[in-house]
């Protein structure tokens, strides 16, 4: 396996298929459907904001995205949403989105995104990861690496807490539940 910053050329598209595998049944119903979500997310994925994970092929199998003031590994505008789904669709899908943590910090590197392909997973590529987000946070003078895990992925809380992570913070979403099917975020950090 080898861990780089940024995304491999030419693999963008299976960059953002790896986040929406990851994240696409928390944001499916406001980016959904699932090609418009890939076409937008691959538009809008930032590679000074991601380090990734490539089998000896060279093919992605891991991606670990972090946010700062300047940018996050999926961003974008609400001109971004637009161009993909309309200024209606812009508008109200925006909205809720604000609705969730999208915050970046002073105190902690925040992350942004961690996916691994399914048939890397147990295979050590989500703590090669961290452990570069980990490097990545130092290089930037931050005493400690965070992470928000939502209630509906066990595994990857379990994981977490296995490579040192601590729970800080539980934030509940309420309605919100129904829209991202899930009902609260859990703060992680580790001191890098």
């Amino acid at each position: 396996m080898i861990i780089a910053p940024g995304i491999p050329a030419g693999q963008t598209e299976q960059a953002a298929a790896l986040y929406w595998d990851a994240f696409g049944p928390k944001l499916g119903r406001v980016l959904g459907p699932a090609p418009r979500a890939l076409h937008f997310i691959a538009g809008v994925i930032d590679p000074s904001h991601v380090i990734s994970a490539t089998n000896e092929a060279g093919h992605l199998i891991g991606i670990a995205g972090f946010k700062t003031h300047r940018g996050a590994f999926v961003g974008g505008t609400l001109r971004d949403l637009a161009r993909h789904y309309g200024w209606p669709g812009a508008l109200w899908r925006s909205a809720l989105l604000s609705l969730l943590s999208r915050d970046t910090e002073n105190l902690n590197f925040l992350t942004d995104g961690l996916a691994v392909a399914a048939p890397a997973r147990s295979q050590g590529v989500g703590t090669a990861l961290l452990d570069a987000l980990s490097i990545e946070a130092r290089s930037r003078n931050y005493p400690a690496l965070r992470l928000d895990v939502v209630d509906t992925n066990p595994r990857a809380r379990a994981l977490y807490a296995r490579l040192g992570f601590i729970e800080t913070k539980t934030t509940q979403i309420g309605p919100l539940r129904h829209i991202f099917h899930f009902r609260r975020t859990i703060t992680m950090v580790r001191p890098v």
